[in-house]
């Protein structure tokens, strides 16, 4: 058997933002969100022992549920239960325990049941991607499913013609597409259908200690408008990476006050890590390898696949933007930031002229634009923050999904 040892690796400077240059702004210093990269291997060795901190964790998750604290259990495993799963397993113990615990809250808040339910089956989706054998689960997604029929709730967010017994907006459009599909054909009705990507839209679902009140953690939600047609590469990796579940109990792991405020890492949650979803020919923004030998995805590691830049597609840095993060030219993968309304990084646009490669130079693609919950943006903006920019108090991405 064998697991994962992650090593962690120094690199020179161009990977991070040096503390002594956060309070600088252009053109004497320009900041940009950075990815820094820890690279790993695989040894053998037996599976490691399930943590005393996970097992205590879990634990007293189960209580608070059974005593009907539901809130208090997910505060457990989103931060103590889910940092220190080591293993599939772990993390599937993780992630069960928080599709009980939603489900709980879905009985006591009765006007939310329907989105609490839908994240507690999301939940168990996700724990069946990392152990699909795992019968349990298996067995407890499908007593959930059964529930949610019973109050005609839908099983997700996603595409679906009714929901409570009426159409949906998505459902007004499919009935009317078949019945242009009957009456005129299928060449026509082709035609109608080549544009669903125009003006797609995501909503992310965050958690953050509010800057003005300590003792309140804020629940909120962003929706972000889509730029295909400018960013289509991005964009296609954004979506499959929501659509698999992978930002969800992320954390936004950087915040700079009147800056930006930047997430997306789903492989270390601290910044270190955050691949691309699927293959784009660049292998850690190369092409090529060391003999001139294009690059394949059998070739390249999964961890350093990345999305080559977009960013000569004339969306610029203005507040709301949503762009990618990266580690140097070609590097983009998972991470991404969003600007508020006090911020206009023109620093990180690319313009005609300017060279993306050279050393001080940073560019960066816009793909995205939030149309709802900027004042969540800049609540986040403004957290308070420790070393690295890293907030004292978890800002957190509790799930994604396609509006």
């Amino acid at each position: 058997m064998q697991f994962t040892l992650i090593m962690v690796h120094y690199f020179p400077q161009k990977w991070a933002i040096s503390p002594k240059n956060l309070n600088k702004s252009p053109p004497e210093y320009e900041e940009s969100p950075s990815v820094a990269v820890f690279k790993g291997g695989v040894v053998g060795g037996p599976m490691p022992p399930m943590p005393s901190e996970l097992k205590e964790a879990l634990d007293q998750a189960q209580e608070l549920i059974e005593s009907g604290k539901p809130d208090d259990a997910l505060e457990i495993l989103r931060t103590t239960g889910w940092k220190a799963a080591q293993t599939n397993s772990q993390k599937v113990s993780v992630t069960s325990l928080a599709s009980e615990a939603m489900i709980t809250k879905g009985d006591l808040d009765m006007g939310n049941r329907k989105k609490h339910w839908q994240r507690a089956y999301k939940n168990y989706q996700q724990a069946l991607k990392l152990e699909s054998s795992n019968k349990d689960i298996r067995r407890s997604m499908n007593k959930l499913a059964s529930m949610m029929d019973e109050q005609s709730i839908s099983l997700g967010k996603g595409f679906q013609i009714f929901d409570d017994g009426n159409p949906t907006p998505t459902g007004l459009v499919a009935i009317s597409v078949a019945i242009i599909i009957f009456l005129v054909g299928f060449k026509y009705a082709g035609a109608a259908l080549e544009q669903p990507l125009e003006g797609a839209t995501v909503t992310l679902e965050v958690s953050y200690i509010h800057p003005d009140d300590p003792n309140s953690r804020i629940e909120g939600e962003i929706v972000i408008e889509l730029y295909p047609d400018e960013a289509p590469k991005h964009v296609e990796n954004f979506l499959y990476l929501i659509d698999n579940s992978r930002y969800d109990y992320t954390t936004f792991h950087r915040v700079i006050d009147g800056f930006m405020v930047q997430g997306g890492d789903i492989e270390m949650m601290n910044g270190a890590g955050g691949y691309s979803g699927q293959w784009y020919g660049y292998c850690n923004g190369q092409t090529l390898d060391s003999t001139g030998t294009p690059h394949t995805s059998e070739s390249c590691r999964v961890e350093d696949w990345s999305v080559p830049g977009e960013h000569e597609n004339g969306l610029k840095h203005i507040p709301g933007a949503l762009a990618a993060a990266h580690a140097g030219l070609n590097t983009d993968g998972s991470q991404f930031y969003i600007v508020p309304s006090d911020s206009t990084p023109d620093w990180l646009d690319w313009n005609p002229g300017k060279d993306c490669a050279a050393q001080g130079q940073s560019c960066h693609t816009v793909y995205g634009m939030v149309v709802s919950g900027m004042e969540h943006v800049d609540a986040m903006s403004e957290v308070e923050t420790g070393s690295g920019d890293k907030p004292v108090h978890d800002v957190r991405l509790m799930t994604a999904y396609r509006s």
